[in-house]
């Protein structure tokens, strides 16, 4: 077959899709993966696709905010690669690829052959941010949330209807778009473990606290969140929560990883300045391998709002660190609660730092809660698992004729 992966940031066909790739590849499948340009800096991503075998070709899309004006140019494009390229299966993740691959593949139906779509809905972000709570600072008003949502939502519908699969990372956005009407009856949906994690990449490391190994129990406990500087992230509600556990426990380490953003949810630079100055949290540069800071960290802090299945989680249980983590979707599928860490609240700095301060006040438990997280990782998480259940819900053997067809209706 001939299949086309479609990204809206290019790095992430390495860094999280580079097994599934592989496997498709490994089958005997013609894979190509379509991508925006890179930004200025980021590694070559064509180079490490053409390693496991894989074309890379760009497409003109903006990842943030909505103007009708790029958006169709987006649309256009991908028609015209289609066209081009011919694929058999298109495979289409993160909400614009997902939207307007789809559309595209309807589109060239009607004028040339029509490839068999398969979503992959890997989180609902920002955009269905009016379903939710007010995210507090740096959120826009209720009213445009919920404006942008229900576009949004009617453009999934529109663009998720012939879909002949539709992939979740979680139940929780499964069951979602059901009740929003945007999968329907006779339409298959799956929901795989997130990305997964790569179990060997991704080694244990021993605990430690600031100063000492745990084993010894002596020293400070270091906090660290790993997550892009955006509000729906939860990076602001880390940062408070940092602040008031300091003030009953100043001997405790925080620390912030992770790139500005130009999406309308990111936290302002002259935000992320003061955040700097005021040193309550260590703010860390960006790092292509985040393994040396996980293995540096006591304790993985994530309170997003919302997630697929966080990647950031995953790795940081695989290399045995518990997790403080938000009851919201996604993440609560990561945590087993009082086991391999705690979940809390979302929006709630309180709720967070009471969560921290248990391991700060009961320190054997960042051993304990560490070694379950491995364990859970191993059973649920790894990559090879996940790459299992996502070649089974793909329609890699059901391309019936009329497919193929010019125009012909699916």
């Amino acid at each position: 077959m001939r299949i086309v992966v479609i990204a809206g940031y290019a790095p992430s066909l390495v860094n999280f899709r580079a097994p599934l790739l592989r496997a498709l590849v490994l089958r005997g499948h013609k894979v190509m993966a379509l991508a925006p340009p890179e930004d200025p800096g980021a590694p070559d991503t064509a180079v490490a696709l053409r390693a496991m075998g894989v074309e890379l070709v760009r497409f003109p899309m903006r990842r943030g905010g909505v103007d009708p004006r790029q958006d169709l140019r987006t649309l256009l494009a991908l028609r015209r690669e289609f066209l081009e390229l011919q694929p058999d299966l298109v495979l289409p993740y993160t909400i614009k690829p997902v939207i307007y691959g789809s559309l595209a593949a309807r589109w060239v139906a009607r004028g040339g052959k029509a490839p068999v779509v398969a979503s992959l809905v890997t989180g609902l972000g920002y955009a269905f941010g009016g379903l939710e709570q007010d995210a507090g600072a740096g959120a826009q008003p209720w009213t445009g949330r919920r404006l942008l949502t229900e576009l949004v939502v009617r453009l999934y519908r529109k663009a998720l209807e012939n879909n002949r699969v539709v992939i979740f990372q979680n139940p929780d956005d499964r069951d979602l778009f059901a009740s929003l009407g945007i999968t329907g009856q006779g339409q298959r949906v799956a929901v795989v473990a997130g990305s997964g994690v790569d179990l060997d990449h991704f080694a244990p490391a021993p605990p430690v606290l600031s100063g000492s190994f745990a084993g010894a129990m002596t020293g400070a406990p270091v906090f660290l969140c790993i997550a892009r500087l955006l509000w729906a992230k939860g990076v602001g509600v880390y940062v408070e929560a940092c602040r008031l556990l300091k003030q009953r426990h100043p001997q405790a380490i925080c620390r912030l990883l992770g790139p500005l953003d130009r999406v309308p949810d990111a936290v302002p630079e002259d935000m992320v300045r003061s955040w700097r100055e005021d040193r309550v949290v260590e703010i860390l540069d960006p790092v292509d391998d985040v393994r040396p800071h996980l293995a540096q960290a006591s304790v993985f802090v994530l309170p997003s709002f919302r997630e697929g299945t966080p990647r950031s989680v995953l790795e940081a249980m695989a290399m045995a660190r518990p997790v403080v983590t938000t009851d919201v979707p996604g993440c609560r599928q990561t945590v087993e609660e009082g086991v391999t860490g705690f979940l809390v609240p979302p929006f709630e700095p309180g709720a967070l730092m009471r969560a921290m301060a248990r391991f700060i006040e009961e320190p054997e438990r960042i051993a304990q809660m560490g070694a379950a997280g491995r364990r859970l990782a191993e059973e649920k998480f790894d990559a090879e698992l996940v790459v299992r259940d996502m070649l089974a819900a793909l329609p890699l053997d059901e391309l019936p004729e009329q497919d193929k067809e010019y125009g012909a209706p699916r």
